[in-house]
């Protein structure tokens, strides 16, 4: 089978808000994220960090995840893929948006950091994203997902 196309997003920002977690009518749950990320653009006396926000969806278990984990300010990465969606208001106007399903995240921050510091290195993240070694993970946190069915090493990479 050819592909004709590629729907590919891969990025790693911030958190604007507390991730927010919801149950569709289905019974499936998604969490809501904005993350932002920084993009660097000529300006007329150099160069300037502009930001670009981005709202992202995570579904079922691995959105149950993040909201329990990531909070403002925590650095994340996502790799997922754009959805274009159109609904119609109960006025009758139509409305468009896009926004990124995210299929798998990393949380680049370790258990104790705050936003700002050094957390991939502090997770136990290599610069290539590898995943966090057992010990590099903060034991009760562990404990916790290993009693929920995820393995310690998956902690921070799902």
């Amino acid at each position: 089978m050819a592909y004709s196309s590629i729907n590919r997003v891969i990025l790693i920002g911030r958190l604007t808000h507390d991730p927010e977690l919801r149950a569709l009518p289905s019974g499936t749950t998604v969490c809501s994220l904005r993350v932002a990320c920084n993009s660097t653009r000529k300006s007329g006396e150099g160069y300037e960090d502009r930001p670009n926000f981005f709202n992202v969806s995570v579904y079922g278990a691995r959105g149950e995840t993040v909201s329990r984990y990531m909070r403002k300010g925590r650095q994340i990465a996502i790799d997922g893929r754009l959805e274009w969606r159109e609904w119609e208001t109960a006025e009758g106007a139509k409305r468009q948006a896009v926004e990124v399903v995210a299929e798998n995240a990393q949380f680049l921050d370790g258990p104790g950091d705050h936003a700002g510091g050094n957390g991939a290195r502090a997770a136990g993240l290599d610069a290539g994203g590898a995943g966090a070694s057992e010990e590099s993970i903060d034991e009760s946190a562990g404990r916790e997902l290993v009693g929920a069915g995820i393995g310690a090493e998956d902690a921070l990479v799902f």
